[in-house]
């Protein structure tokens, strides 16, 4: 309106206080008017200001537009911010409704029927790949997250962008048809490489895995919610979990606790894990991360492979469990794993 005319334009509120001004000097004054229109659309001049209100209250006035002079080229200039405010208005709201709506969505507070419902009302289309994305913020929060996501993801008719904690900002974008996990993980690689060019403070991203119906958002978030606190026992080292790539991880994660304390006894026998030194579990780690490769292993531990032969006899010596054999790996891989997540609950346990 600035760059359109050089009448003084502007918006008070019910207590006639100025809240956006062409003129921000004046932002923040009290305007005295001698009188005001009493219903939505009403037009009047007074007080050398032309004012046409927004819409009621049940208390009077909420908004009113105005600008300077009583002239016919005042009334123009008035009507054409008010259809402006309107318009900013209805699409302000409006966006606030769809953002609620898929909020209560993902936090599964929407009766599967009424989604059907209120997705017509908003002209979604229920069927379609969407990713859900969940950025959660390790450090202090910081808004300009929330801002990197929006400025991202802009298409507001079909990705949405939620805050749904102090720390976490939820995505659901659409996805291209046929290739949703190729496009899943480009989506989420190229949003943790624009956070941290902004300059985002820590973060941590969890990726659920693909929603085919508006339905699905509240699983889908559930899986991101997972994958966050699942690699924050099992992957502290990366930043960007997907849900389908936990593995064993996503089912001890959900075991009881007591079954697994019960499992650690039925493994260890002879003795508890605890009886290993951490030079003695460095060795395992690297077995495992070698595929039990007695050579390759031995290599990247820069020892003889007779040393590593040695190692592991006295492995199976204390825990009665030989790595060189497969179902004994895997026993000792599982049980590993189990100590690591109940020492994340806080249930004690050797260090890893």
């Amino acid at each position: 309106m600035r760059e359109a005319t050089d009448r003084v334009v502007g918006v008070i509120d019910s207590d006639g206080g100025i809240v956006a001004s062409t003129d921000l000097s004046i932002v923040g004054q009290t305007a005295e008017p001698h009188e005001l229109p009493e219903e939505a659309g009403d037009i009047i001049s007074s007080g050398g200001r032309t004012y046409k209100s927004l819409n009621p209250t049940g208390r009077g006035l909420n908004y009113v537009v105005f600008a300077d002079g009583e002239d016919e080229y005042a009334r123009t200039i008035c009507s054409l911010a008010y259809v402006a405010a309107q318009e900013a208005k209805l699409r302000y709201d409006e966006s606030n409704d769809r953002t609620a709506f898929i909020k209560s969505i993902l936090s599964d507070n929407v009766l599967p029927g009424d989604i059907y419902v209120r997705s017509r009302e908003f002209g979604f289309v229920t069927d379609t790949p969407r990713a859900v994305i969940l950025v959660r913020q390790t450090d202090a929060p910081d808004l300009n997250v929330l801002e990197i996501a929006r400025e991202m993801f802009p298409d507001i008719q079909n990705d949405f962008v939620v805050s749904m904690s102090e720390r976490d900002v939820a995505i659901i974008a659409v996805l291209p048809e046929n290739e949703e996990e190729q496009n899943l993980q480009e989506l989420s690689g190229a949003l943790a490489r624009r956070m941290r060019i902004a300059g985002a403070p820590p973060f941590v991203i969890g990726v659920g895995s693909p929603a085919n119906s508006l339905r699905e958002l509240a699983d889908k978030y559930k899986e991101a919610q997972v994958s966050i606190e699942v690699g924050k026992v099992f992957d502290t080292d990366r930043t960007i979990i997907h849900y389908e790539s936990l593995g064993i991880g996503r089912l001890i994660y959900q075991l009881p606790k007591r079954l697994c304390e019960m499992f650690l006894a039925e493994v260890f026998k002879k003795n508890p894990i605890e009886a290993l030194d951490a030079e003695t579990l460095y060795t395992i780690n690297k077995f495992f991360e070698n595929n039990l490769n007695v050579s390759e292993t031995s290599r990247r531990l820069f020892v003889h492979r007779n040393t590593l032969v040695y190692r592991l006899e006295k492995i199976k010596k204390i825990t009665g469990l030989d790595l060189r054999e497969l179902d004994h790996a895997i026993v000792f891989k599982v049980a590993l794993m189990v100590t690591k997540y109940l020492k994340s609950q806080g249930k004690g346990g050797f260090s890893i």
